[in-house]
């Protein structure tokens, strides 16, 4: 989301100033690849990129051939095989895969252009939309590229002779949270469509204003996410202190849990170093959507906090412990603050894509999720430590 934000600004600014532009998409990943399909960058006529198709090994030419879809004023596809041995694409990198990627003209008289439309993915009232680009891997005819928005119940943008088809797969991909790539006849053509599934950004509240807080709100900032800090003492949250920080609640956790719209992207890290504060936002959010309470403190706090709970009357279901981490974070060594912030949002990340977060060393699948066929298959951990991965290869010899 933090590249589309900035794809969005430099947009804005290249319109403001009459620069014209082109986005580069990559629509279709044949085998490995640095980044997977809704990957983009934009280009400006001079020469200014915004975002990344590749590790790099890619952007270079994509450069030139953006200009030229500046140029024609016309959308076109490249595929680029780095499965060989070519020096320019793949070897340096070890990318070993073929990457389809669309090329658009951007057009800041039409309302509905591709960057009009990702616009709109920021402004989904915080629910999953599905973003549709259109291609044909056949370089010889149109490219409609991305034309329409599916936000759940309607479709913005161009192509009506495809909504009654694109609205059904559109919703299953986003009742699956699944992207997937379909195929859909327009005109005399037969064309795919990424059909993208966009989540919104994931929400941040940090119960704690303390200088630990600091490292955390900047992690999190840093990879575009929101961010509000919550702390009963008005000289420690502020904006003086925290000024990367969306918004500032100071108050008590009966103040601050009502004044926040809690959803299934919203994480919470209770590190306020107050016992009874720390408690008693715990207990406001057991019951709340949420999928992720961080606690920060050792175990026997936590369990502290529960067992209190639990004596004055509190409901203390499995569904509520599964979301609680405590202590939080991923277990990387982590000592000072900076450290401790790592491995905070380095947990919050991978709850939030339901993952493990143990290293991909041990990881046997692909580290992407793949498409197999027409959809986009997640892929699973199959060995979540060194010891689970030798006891699974044990199993198969």
């Amino acid at each position: 989301m933090k590249e589309i934000t900035a794809i969005i600004q430099s947009y804005q600014l290249a319109k403001q100033s009459n620069e014209r532009v082109a986005l580069a998409t990559v629509v279709h990943v044949e085998g490995s690849s640095y980044r997977k399909p809704g990957a983009r960058m934009l280009v400006t006529e001079k020469g200014q990129i915004t975002g990344a198709i590749s590790g790099g090994c890619l952007e270079g030419d994509a450069l030139r051939k953006a200009l030229l879809a500046i140029v024609q004023q016309k959308n076109r596809i490249v595929t680029y095989d780095t499965t060989d041995d070519d020096v320019t694409f793949g070897v340096q990198l070890g990318c070993n895969g073929i990457v389809h990627i669309l090329f658009e003209y951007i057009d800041f008289a039409d309302p509905d252009n591709p960057v009009e439309l990702l616009q709109q993915t920021l402004e989904a009232d915080r629910k999953p939309v599905a973003l549709c680009t259109f291609f044909s891997p056949h370089s010889s005819v149109d490219q409609p590229g991305t034309a329409l928005l599916f936000t759940g119940d309607t479709l913005h943008g161009k192509l009506t002779d495809v909504t009654a088809a694109l609205k059904k797969d559109a919703t299953i991909a986003l009742n699956d949270k699944i992207s997937a790539i379909r195929q859909y006849v327009l005109g005399n053509h037969v064309y795919s469509c990424l059909i993208e599934v966009i989540q919104p950004r994931i929400s941040l509240i940090v119960a704690g204003a303390g200088n630990d807080a600091l490292p955390v709100v900047a992690a999190a900032k840093s990879l575009g996410w929101q961010v509000v800090v919550a702390d009963g003492r008005s000289t420690h949250a502020s904006i003086a202190r925290f000024p990367e920080a969306d918004r500032i609640i100071v108050g008590s956790p009966a103040d601050i849990v009502p004044q926040l719209r809690i959803d299934e992207w919203t994480a919470f890290v209770l590190m306020t170093h107050n016992y009874n504060f720390d408690k008693a936002m715990l207990e406001s959010l057991l019951d709340q959507r949420t999928p992720y309470i961080g606690c920060l403190g050792p175990k026997k706090k936590l369990d502290r906090m529960l067992n209190e709970m639990h004596e004055a009357g509190a409901e203390i279901r499995d569904e509520y412990l599964s979301k609680v981490y405590g202590p939080v974070g991923l277990d990387i060594g982590a000592e000072t603050a900076d450290e401790v912030a790592i491995a905070i949002i380095a947990e919050i990340k991978a709850v939030m894509n339901h993952k493990v977060g143990t290293s991909l060393k041990w990881k046997r699948a692909p580290i992407h999720d793949r498409f197999n066929g027409d959809h986009l298959i997640p892929v699973h951990r199959e060995a979540s430590s060194p010891k689970d991965f030798i006891c699974a290869v044990n199993q198969k010899v």
